[in-house]
This record gives structure tokens, sequence and C-alpha cells, in this order.
């Protein structure tokens, strides 16, 4: 099983392919051009090699380059763009200033957009994803802001090529979109968010290893399915 080879070249990533934080690295290793081994991992029966690299938090994604792992998707992108600061473009500004922001808002979306938006991802009620929509919808706002501050009026966060934030949010699009379908929701809709997202999954890098909607839309209800018989209380 892939799972269980050693690495046995100088990028391997270990993944999943339904899980956002690792398509942001999928999107980056594609931006940089550089050669690397996918291994698939099953999360249910995690394997060695994963539990060996990323002893801590045992999630993907991880990055092993020459036999040492990098853990943690923003973590991953950072050491990308340093690791390989020739080649491809690069993820983070050059400015300073510039780049603190970017960093302040890729954690935006992981320790802020993400926990409300998860919230309407596993509501199974009409009521639920209403008051979950409510909850959510100042935070998708706030990085319609935040786009306008990073971009300067050009077409990414990173300003005419993808950054960091652009692969912070990016990579949850596919899932937004399933999950806006089935709730009766449009969370981007009337932002600049929106014409921002068209652009970004119609990058190649992007559309070479993002899911198809219709694969995210399979595994969402039967999710939901799961999660709705589950007695309340459980875990």
């Amino acid at each position: 099983m892939a799972g269980e080879r050693e690495p046995g070249g100088e990028l391997q990533l270990l993944g999943a392919w339904i899980s956002p934080w690792v398509i942001r690295a999928r999107v980056a290793l594609e931006m940089k051009g550089v050669s690397y081994e996918y291994i698939e991992q099953d999360l249910q029966q995690k394997s060695d090699l994963l539990l060996r690299s990323n002893p801590v938090h045992k999630k993907v994604p991880v990055l092993i380059h020459d036999g040492r792992p990098v853990c943690e998707s923003l973590v991953v992108l950072e050491y990308l763009d340093e690791a390989f600061a020739g080649t491809g473009p690069t993820l983070l500004p050059g400015d300073p200033y510039d780049r603190a922001a970017a960093r302040f808002w890729a954690s935006y979306v992981n320790d802020t957009f993400f926990p409300a938006w998860r919230v309407l991802f596993r509501s199974t009620t009409a009521e639920q994803r209403a008051e979950a929509f409510e909850d959510v919808l100042p935070h998708a706002e706030t990085l319609d802001r935040a786009f306008e501050e990073c971009s300067k009026g050009k077409a990414f966060f990173g300003g005419d090529g993808i950054g960091i934030v652009d692969l912070a949010l990016g990579s949850f699009l596919v899932w937004i979109r399933v999950v806006d379908e089935l709730a009766g929701t449009n969370l981007l809709d009337g932002t600049k968010l929106a014409p921002w997202a068209e652009r970004f999954l119609a990058v190649d890098a992007v559309a070479e290893v993002m899911p198809e909607a219709g694969r995210i839309m399979e595994h969402y209800k039967g999710f939901l399915a799961k999660l709705a018989a589950t007695p309340a209380g459980s875990s």
C-alpha cells in the first residue's frame, strides 16, 4: 500500500484527497513546478509513515523533504517558498509589512473563518443552517475587505498571482460551493470574493489537483447522513 512506503525520493507529500489543507500544499507544489511523490493516506487507519512523520498531531499534510518531515499546511507553504526560493512564483510578498499581513490573513482563515464555517458544514437542519450562516457571514465579509487591502486592485490576494492567502482560502472553495448547494446559501454572493473564486479555480495549478464537486458532494451527503443518525451527545 502507498501509505506504507518509506520516503524514497527528495520530496513526498502525505495527504488525503478530500482535505483542503492538503489541497493547499498540492497547489503550491504544482505552482513551484517541483517533482514530488504524492502518497494518499487512509485517515481511518493511519499508516506508520504518517504516525512517525507527524507524531504530535497525526494529521495531513506532511511534506517529507530528504527524509525530514514538515507538518501543518501553512508551515508547509512557507517552507516550500523558502526551500525552493529560486523555483516558480513566490507565495509570500517581499515587503516585510505585506508579508506580515499575508501571514495574518492566512491565519485568520484557519483560526477564525474555518471554525465558524465548520458549524455550517456540520449543520443538518434548516434552522441550524440559517443560524450558522448568519454567524459565518461576517467573517466572509471581513475576508472580502482583506482582499481589497491585500490585492491592491489586482486579481488575487497575492497581487498578480496566487499567494499564501489565496491558497489558504481557495482550498475551501469547492467545499464552500457544495455546502452552499445543500444548505441553500451563497456565502460569497455580492462580494469581490465571488469573481476572485472564479479566477482562482481557473488557474492551471489549482485545476490540476482540486477534487471534482460531484465527488465532494457524494462524500458530504454521506457525512451528513451519518451525522444526522448519530444520537445527541455522542462523539
